[in-house]
């Protein structure tokens, strides 16, 4: 049995990130991931955006961790050289009613630290994306898009230049908390046991499995999860955009809005499917509320011109129909178990927030702090 100084489940953007932040403060941690590649699930199933911080509740860690990220973000990704673009993004509303609608987004954006939502006329909406219909919109200037991949490829050359060690198709099969650490098995083809001082639990939707599998934790700690699929879709052809656009929030998501990529390409989604288990195939047949639902702000949208993309899976630690939840980040001070810190419900704006939730993964294990890097929560 090999003797560690931490491990991380998980290596995706979340995942990464906290190992990065052991890594830096000198645990050396093992990261594991059952899949043969790095961010295999939500990590590469999302939007790709940075999100400015501007819909979620005063006080929550969602606003706080996605206002600190975005900032610390863009540095990074200029710092290291990650692909990414500050292309800002349009909130719409397309009927009289929904104006209202951005006013309450505006003054909950200032609320929460981000003042700098502009209300714009349709016509200067308009003005800078010419096949947009609305009639009137927020421009939010800091929005932006990032290659999700080459920052998790960041994240991982920052943590193994510090002695973190990946482990690829090596699942977590359980652990027993015992006095000096925890006692993990972790399976694959070439199984091993590791006793670490360190646990932290970021493994996204598989994170409440894995702490049911942690003998010693009260299974009254795990919370339950609830599914919520988002399908894209593809437009085939030239982009009409340039910029994001969103429209008004629904429930359970930002609505489907159109999204570019660093090279152009036009994607739309995600919606909300709720499902009683992982399912990533994309059913042809949702192209028809898309249609609808695109042409509220792009009428022009022709037949047959979107293609089933991908989907991602939005790990929800709240119901269908009920007010969504803020992160949880569970350390030793809510289930009494030092050197434990499980991740639950990391779902939009998880990316953006990835480094300032790994600062608080540190701050629950009381690791010594690193002003370099910036972080004010």
């Amino acid at each position: 049995m090999e003797r560690v100084k931490a491990v991380v489940v998980g290596a995706g953007v979340i995942g990464l990130a906290v190992a990065r932040r052991l890594a830096l403060a000198g645990l050396e941690p093992i990261i594991l991931e059952k899949e043969s590649a790095i961010g295999t699930e939500t990590s590469s199933r999302n939007s790709e955006v940075i999100h400015a911080g501007i819909y979620y509740a005063k006080g929550s860690l969602k606003a706080r961790c996605c206002i600190a990220g975005k900032w610390w973000l863009y540095r990074y990704c200029e710092a290291r050289g990650v692909p990414f673009r500050r292309c800002g993004k349009l909130i719409v509303a397309t009927s009289e009613d929904q104006i209202a609608v951005l006013a309450q987004i505006r003054a909950n954006a200032a609320a929460i630290g981000m003042p700098d939502l502009e209300f714009w006329s349709k016509e200067r909406a308009i003005a800078l994306e010419p096949a947009l219909r609305c009639v009137a919109a927020l421009w939010s200037p800091t929005t932006g898009i990032v290659d999700s991949h080459a920052l998790m490829l960041a994240y991982l050359a920052d943590a193994e230049a510090n002695g973190a060690i990946l482990a690829l198709r090596a699942p977590f099969e359980r652990a027993q908390v015992v006095a000096d650490g925890f006692l993990i098995e972790v399976g694959g083809a070439e199984p091993m046991r590791l006793h670490s001082r360190v646990l932290v639990n970021a493994a996204g939707l598989a994170a409440p499995a894995v702490a049911r599998r942690i003998d010693g934790l009260d299974p009254a700690k795990v919370p339950p999860q609830w599914l919520c699929k988002g399908n894209y879709f593809t437009l085939s052809g030239r982009s009409p955009f340039s910029r994001l656009i969103y429209p008004v929030p629904e429930q359970a998501g930002l609505g489907v809005h159109v999204t570019i990529d660093l090279a152009g390409q036009c994607r739309f989604g995600p919606d909300v499917e709720w499902i009683d288990e992982i399912d990533y195939d994309v059913d042809p047949k949702r192209a028809e509320s898309f249609y609808a639902e695109v042409r509220k702000y792009w009428p022009d949208l022709a037949d047959g011109a979107l293609q089933p993309g991908y989907a991602g899976i939005r790990p929800k630690l709240a119901p269908k129909g009920a007010p969504a939840a803020d992160f949880l980040i569970q350390g030793p001070d809510a289930h009494g178990i030092p050197g434990l810190v499980n991740l639950f419900g990391i779902e939009s704006p998880g990316l953006t927030a990835s480094w300032p939730l790994a600062e608080l993964v540190a701050q629950k294990l009381e690791l010594r702090s690193l002003p370099a890097e910036g972080i004010a929560l």
